[in-house]
């Protein structure tokens, strides 16, 4: 158990002090400390907890120390929120779960140790349900209130409770935020012609279903590369840019913003299938390298450019009938996946987001021939980022018509999906809803003619 505390310890070490994400770190750091199923777990319930929650515990240890949590070292905070967490939101023994954060405080100086045990015992005293009341209490409005009790900043919260209302579900505010602190099922796709879904299917993509046994580790290696964790949703974007119009064989197909390969991958084996050439383009070279990697089980040559995704297609002009943009965005989401995406992105972030998105969507636009289609991708339900851009751009142009990416979707999923619209034909999907990240699509028309 001490060693699953030190994995844990040192993945929340690293995300605080890096651009580092749990889920990319957490598996090799277990692997390299030979933990066992069981110390696996909890070390990835101990990762997740604390960096979901950690709001919530920065505002209970503060109370607890008598000063701002943010006014404490780091490394000492770090151990203090992973004691919090075992002391609140598990049902470790609070004597180990006191002692073991004040050894992994006391690594960092003497001093340390002390604070710390008195912080944490502190703590102990009290139940969960008294500290959320006592820091409930303590809150300056109703949303903050909101946010330290689902562990979402102020500012999420609003912005998801307005990507909501304009669907006309504001009501559903609370189940999403609860969505988003449940750990996703697995969710696996069969990538077309290569690999078949098993049971147990999901119930919208064709090629999504779940880890036969509820364990993926084996299936994907028999699998050798045609099977591949990919969230539901994610696959449902991707086949709709497929299903919007007729597929001729010779197409040119372009995934702008390729990284990390998995939709990639899907659109490649669907374009072998029907003839179609596909390429491919990641601006960072460490991401170009796992798109090239995703890109191994599908034969023929997919080329994958590594450059500015505005410069290649505004290079391009009239070169491809479906383009792809998947956009850099915030990532909320899938704060299910990334809980600490929630405290590492702030409103600064959206503001410069918004203008490369619109950025890249509108050199895609140029890079269509008459009656090509792009679809605009985020696994973002800021409107910001999301209708915001999509009327942007198309405010610009007299050249693009949208589609109907709801009927699309509809079109493609195997079983009704309940699509709330905004009075759009844009897509929104949830993880309360829909059990997928909350990926937005719409999908844009170049006509035959018309101009910038």
């Amino acid at each position: 158990m001490q060693a699953a505390r030190r994995v844990a310890y040192d993945v929340i070490r690293a995300v605080s002090e890096s651009d580092a994400y749990a889920n990319l770190l957490l598996p090799g750091a277990i692997t390299e400390a030979g933990l066992s199923p069981q110390d696996a777990g909890l070390a990835t319930e101990l990762t997740y907890g604390t960096l979901r929650r950690r709001g919530t515990y920065d505002a209970i240890i503060s109370s607890a120390a008598g000063r701002d949590a943010a006014d404490i070292d780091t490394p000492v905070l770090d151990a203090l929120r992973l004691g919090a967490h075992q002391l609140l939101a598990t049902r470790v023994a609070s004597h180990a779960a006191v002692n073991e954060s004040v050894n992994l405080a006391a690594a960092h100086s003497r001093g340390a140790a002390g604070f710390a045990n008195a912080v944490l015992r502190r703590i102990a005293r009290d139940t969960p349900g008294e500290w959320d009341e006592r820091i409930a209490a303590a809150a300056r409005s109703d949303d903050e209130r909101l946010g330290l009790q689902t562990a979402h900043p102020v500012w999420v919260i609003r912005a998801l409770r307005r990507a909501l209302s304009a669907e006309g579900r504001a009501e559903e505010l609370e189940a999403l935020l609860e969505a988003d602190n449940v750990s996703p099922e697995v969710t696996l796709a069969a990538l077309p012609g290569l690999a078949q879904p098993s049971e147990p299917r999901r119930p919208y993509a064709p090629t999504a279903f779940g880890a036969p046994g509820g364990d993926p580790h084996v299936y994907l290696g028999e699998a050798a590369g045609t099977v591949r964790v990919q969230d539901e949703g994610s696959q449902l974007v991707a086949l709709a840019l497929t299903a919007a119009t007729p597929i001729d064989e010779g197409e040119r197909w372009l995934d702008l913003c390729a990284g990390p390969g998995g939709k990639t991958a899907l659109l490649a084996a669907i374009a072998q299938l029907h003839g179609v050439r596909l390429e491919a383009n990641e601006v960072i070279p460490a991401r170009a390298g796992l798109v090239r990697n995703a890109l191994r089980p599908i034969s023929g040559e997919v080329p994958v450019h590594e450059q500015d995704g505005r410069a290649l297609a505004s290079a391009r002009p009239g070169e491809f009938d479906r383009i792809l943009v998947d956009a850099p965005c915030t990532g909320l989401g899938a704060l299910r996946r990334r809980p600490e995406a929630r405290w590492r992105k702030t409103p600064a972030d959206v503001a410069e987001l918004t203008g490369l998105q619109a950025e890249l969507l509108d050199a895609a636009a140029d890079a269509l021939r008459p009656g090509g289609v792009v679809a605009y991708v985020t696994c973002s339900p800021h409107l910001a980022e999301t209708t915001g851009v999509v009327s942007e751009v198309l405010r610009g142009r007299d050249d693009l018509v949208e589609l109907d990416a709801r009927a699309v979707i509809a079109q493609v999923s195997r079983s009704p999906i309940d699509l709330a619209s905004d009075g759009s034909g844009r897509v929104q999907l949830w993880p309360h809803r829909h059990g997928t990240d909350a990926m937005f699509l719409a999908l844009l028309q170049r006509t035959e003619k018309g101009s910038r």
